[in-house]
């Protein structure tokens, strides 16, 4: 099936029939393969086993701002290219987006009240993915404030661009500013600099919780097409209704 062809709703769905339980399977697997991997991977020599809410905390950290920037990317199809099922995806991918960065927040925080001796501090990371967060949160208000789904998606892809310029600032928050978050271990220059029995499973679990988004997130698109669909016969059967207004 040619790409383009996903414009077409009708086709998107039958696609979208055929992945899901393939997806769901791939999921669950690589989830329970994530955990089992976590529960024996060695604890840390300063940190102890608090170490390992890092396998809950440093995935979903990472789709927060991807799944933004996967947000700012439907965003331009909404307003430059027109696609037809930008907007869809957009809406689909908001609540699943503000669902991971609460977890980031809330493993962050248990994370940090055995390190840092607080649950919270206004660090420039901490503060930055709380911003994205209510971003989040008003994308979603938005789109249940608009009724008209056309008027919602452009006003929410304008937002979404400008929310865009928060993700630089997470990313290299650290660099920037003096935080109490460490520089990237994983993603860097001289390779990463965490030990194979810690990384393995974290990106085992990272791997799961992409595998999760994309499975919860062609379903929330699924879900989507079908209520715009019905919306439409509401429409149509109201204005084809007896005494309705030409």
């Amino acid at each position: 099936m040619p790409l383009l062809d996903l414009a077409n709703p009708t086709r998107f769905l039958a696609l979208v029939e055929r992945l899901l339980p393939w997806l769901t399977g791939a999921a669950a697997l690589a989830l329970a393969a994530g955990l089992i991997l976590a529960a024996n991977a060695p604890d840390d020599y300063q940190q102890g086993a608090t170490v390992k809410i890092m396998f809950m905390h440093v995935p979903s950290a990472w789709l927060t701002m991807g799944i933004w920037a996967l947000l700012a990317i439907a965003a331009l199809g909404t307003l430059v290219w027109r696609h037809p099922l930008a907007d869809v995806a957009a809406k689909a991918a908001t609540p699943i987006g503000a669902a991971f960065t609460l977890i980031c927040l809330i493993t962050g925080s248990l994370w940090g009240r055995p390190m840092w001796g607080t649950y919270w501090v206004w660090d420039a990371r901490l503060t930055s993915v709380l911003i994205l967060f209510l971003m989040y949160l008003g994308l979603m208000a938005l789109w249940r404030t608009v009724e008209d789904p056309s008027r919602a998606g452009r006003a929410a892809a304008i937002l979404t661009l400008v929310g865009a310029i928060n993700l630089p600032i997470i990313k290299f928050s650290v660099d920037w500013w003096n935080t109490l978050h460490q520089p990237a271990s994983v993603v860097r220059l001289g390779g990463p600099a965490i030990h194979p029995s810690i990384l393995v499973p974290l990106l085992v679990m990272a791997l799961a919780f992409v595998l999760l988004f994309v499975t919860l997130h062609l379903a929330a698109m699924r879900n989507e097409i079908l209520r715009r669909r019905v919306r439409t016969l509401m429409l149509m059967q109201a204005q084809a209704a007896p005494g309705s207004a030409p």
